[in-house]
């Protein structure tokens, strides 16, 4: 990646955050504030018999205590479906689920009033597994049934195909219950303004969904909510949904002060939204040159007690199932279904993760069969540039696959020649490598709305504000919009305003989700540039006398156009021209559009996808199964580079967090309940387990012609790291991963056999 000086710029919320300065939104106070608990089912499933809250609320210091009754409106949320009450009534369907919430004069007293409140509950059967969920003597958790979701793609033949293939590959794989584990857990403080409108401070990525959802909620128009949602320490999916903010704002509204919502660890684990868990089968056949013929593909995705977003998780996944590759006969079935386990949501890779583990541990298998380069087996079956998309539909053109696979391909013939050897440092470790690629989809999908928009005008104090509706979770969204106003207005980053995050402040920009934020950000930029321009150009012409075909936009002010051999000096300055605005002047322009979609009609089939090749070794302890990943590259292809440090962050750390996945990371249930409920007992990669060598490298190449600039990066490299990883454990010790997080006993199994085989073969 080359990082010019210009590009390579901090980001402007960097020094308060590496120096604490910065305050996050359950940082912040108001006069009289109150603290605010939920309390939550004992059971995962259950008959709500009664609810006593009479010595609750005649503890001193409490100021409100609440139940259904209290929910004025709609006593339901779901970002699409709103089938998860607000406060139950008359069954609880997980441990999350909240019966009641209080608020009180300090954060004790609350704690002690949660106590005083006596639920009777029935306990009912439960449902944990989901294959439990489909049968017909099941208990039936929803009044449609069990079944959440079901998704399907078919192409072609798949008996037929599978009849003519040479070789065939079946596998079941099995992957986890992952936590988002954000620094920052779910908060923030709800204030009742003295109009009867609220302000919820609380971090979210739908600032405006949030809004929509509370107003049902709240029986509230959307106007007089005000959602203030940046900056938050973290989601990654996770404050895709509402988790306090109903409570919150329930409990202001009966106490009329505002009140604070700080999760502990234990409540975000038994509450918050959790990666998918999956089964998923494939049948995977190739001809006799390693062309794969036929594939076919079931997925059971355990969504848990709610739906949040599980259907379109559960799309994104049949979507994905076939990854980067060209398959003439294919034939996948999802299945989504409710159990009595925590709810699963949104994540980082949004399906892909799962899917992408099982489809490029088919093709290492099928590498393995033919005796090939498990890069080879891939080039055979890689799409071209104008493949259609997995769906059947029309995508922007793209090379991106072959990019990724043959850059990173030249990383392991590197490596193979420079330094890779299977003895680890001492006679105990081994090491192997492997390797993966994917796709992914950016942006909802065809048949979802989704929307963008941005707001850019000369301030009266003479800054440029720009404004979106998007929100800094820590993924440098105000870098990048930064980068690219700086970049194409020609102002410098001093002349600047940035605001997002505030619904009262911004326009509607859409989900801080899906990869989507650099995109439309730079598609906003671009359609508000030369209207913005003209506006100030127009007026510094007017005012100084100079013709608009000799000025142009610089830092600090307006310039004249700049000549190989001068300088050009500020002619009239951003603030001189704030002051000469007349009354009702208003150089504002704003755009509203929508993210690009597939000309096709194929529900939920994207259109623009970025590319990921990732290349891992790994070193394992024969003595403890410890696996230690040594080195991780990863190419990818996503457009032109916006800000350089933080698209390597964003890489890097996606990679760290799949590392996490397929080593150590998994939310362990036993009949509804959480096994581990704190991170002393849930790992998650340590600085210690980060490789000591991360390269990435960008693809910046687009095909000519293509007008839709730099893709997201949010989550592609976080998708085929597991794979890489388990093909990497294959290689050094001979054993076939099927199952996340890998087991140390399952490694100390596979090398107590490898090495029981190599004394035999040495004694024969």
């Amino acid at each position: 990646m080359n990082i010019s000086v210009k590009t390579n710029r901090k980001r402007p919320d960097g020094p308060d955050k590496v120096t604490g300065r910065l305050n996050y939104l359950t940082d912040l106070s108001f006069p009289n504030m109150l603290y605010g608990k939920i309390k939550r089912s004992s059971y995962p499933h259950a008959r709500i018999v009664s609810i006593n809250i009479e010595a609750a609320q005649k503890l001193p210091g409490v100021q409100a205590v609440i139940t259904y009754k209290d929910v004025p409106g709609l006593n339901a949320f779901g970002i699409v479906t709103p089938d998860q009450p607000v406060l139950c009534e008359d069954t609880v369907r997980y441990v999350g689920d909240a019966v009641a919430a209080v608020a009180a004069d300090t954060l004790a007293i609350a704690e002690q009033a949660l106590e005083r409140i006596d639920v009777q509950y029935e306990p009912l059967p439960i449902v944990e597994d989901p294959s439990q969920a489909l049968e017909p003597e099941s208990p039936l958790l929803h009044p449609g049934g069990n079944l959440l979701h079901q998704a399907s793609y078919e192409h072609g033949n798949i008996d037929k195909a599978l009849s003519s293939c040479e070789v065939i590959i079946e596998e079941t794989y099995q992957v986890p219950r992952q936590m988002h584990t954000y620094m920052e857990t779910e908060g923030g403080v709800i204030v009742p303004e003295k109009d009867g409108t609220i302000t919820v401070y609380v971090g979210t990525q739908h600032g405006y969904k949030d809004r929509f959802q509370l107003a049902r909620v709240l029986g509230k128009s959307e106007e007089s909510i005000r959602i203030v949602s940046s900056p938050m320490g973290g989601s990654f999916g996770g404050k895709d949904e509402l988790n306090i903010q109903p409570y919150g704002a329930l409990l202001a509204i009966a106490s009329g002060k505002p009140v604070k919502i700080h999760q502990t660890r234990q409540e975000s684990v038994i509450s918050g939204l959790k990666r998918h868990p999956m089964r998923i089968t494939m049948k995977t056949g190739a001809d006799e040159n390693g062309k794969i013929l036929a594939h076919q593909v079931n997925i059971l995705a355990d969504t848990g007690a709610y739906s949040t977003l599980g259907p379109a998780i559960l799309e994104f996944a049949v979507e994905h199932a076939t990854g980067p590759y060209v398959i003439p006969n294919v034939k996948t079935k999802g299945l989504s279904v409710f159990t009595n386990n925590g709810v699963a949501g949104e994540f980082r890779g949004f399906g892909g993760n799962q899917v992408t583990f099982a489809l490029e541990g088919q093709m290492d298998r099928l590498a393995a069969k033919f005796g090939l380069d498990p890069i080879e087996i891939r080039r055979r079956n890689i799409r071209e540039k104008d493949s259609i998309g997995p769906l059947g539909q029309r995508i922007a053109p793209t090379d991106g696959a072959t990019q990724v696979l043959e850059t990173i391909s030249e990383h392991q013939k590197k490596m193979k020649m420079e330094q890779y050897s299977k003895q680890g440092m001492d006679k105990w470790k081994v090491r192997g490598i492997g390797t993966a690629i994917t796709m992914h989809g950016g942006g909802l999908g065809y048949g979802r709305l989704d929307p963008a928009g941005g707001r850019i005008r000369l301030k009266d104090s003479g800054e440029i504000e720009v404004s979106f509706g998007f929100e800094e979770a820590g993924q440098g969204i105000l870098g990048v919009i930064e980068t690219i106003v700086t970049e194409e207005i020609g102002c410098s980053a001093a002349d600047l305003s940035i605001v997002i995050g505030d619904t009262a402040l911004v326009p509607s920009s859409g989900s801080t989700t899906a990869s989507r934020g650099t995109s439309m950000v730079w598609h906003a930029i671009k359609k508000m540039k030369s209207d913005f321009q003209r506006l100030l150009l127009e007026k510094a012409a007017k005012l100084t006398g100079r013709e608009i075909v000799d000025l142009q936009l610089g830092e600090g002010g307006v310039t004249t156009v700049v000549t190989k051999a001068s300088v050009s000096p500020i002619i009239i300055s951003y603030q001189e021209l704030a002051d000469h605005l007349l009354e009702g002047e208003d150089l504002t322009v704003t755009t509203n559009f929508d993210f690009p979609t597939t000309p096709d009609e194929v529900d939920s089939g994207h259109f623009l996808y970025t590319f990921g090749a990732v290349l891992a070794q790994v070193e394992i302890d024969l003595l403890t199964g410890k696996v230690k990943v040594v080195d991780l590259d990863q190419a990818i292809s996503a457009g032109p580079v916006v800000s350089p440090l933080g698209y390597r962050g964003q890489i890097e750390g996606g990679g760290v967090m799949s590392l996490g996945y397929a080593l150590m990371e998994e939310a362990l249930m036993s009949e509804g309940q959480y096994i581990t409920q704190n991170l002393d007992g849930y790992l998650i990669p340590g600085i210690a387990d980060v490789p000591f060598n991360m390269k990435v490298d960008a693809i910046e190449t687009l095909e000519d012609g293509d007008p839709y600039g730099p893709r997201g990066v949010g989550e592609i490299g976080s998708v085929a790291v597991a794979p890489a990883i388990a093909k990497a454990i294959e290689d050094a010790i001979g054993y076939w991963v099927c199952q996340l997080p890998v087991s140390s006993e399952n490694i100390l199994e596979a090398a107590s056999k490898r090495r029981m085989n190599q004394w035999m073969k040495a004694k024969q």
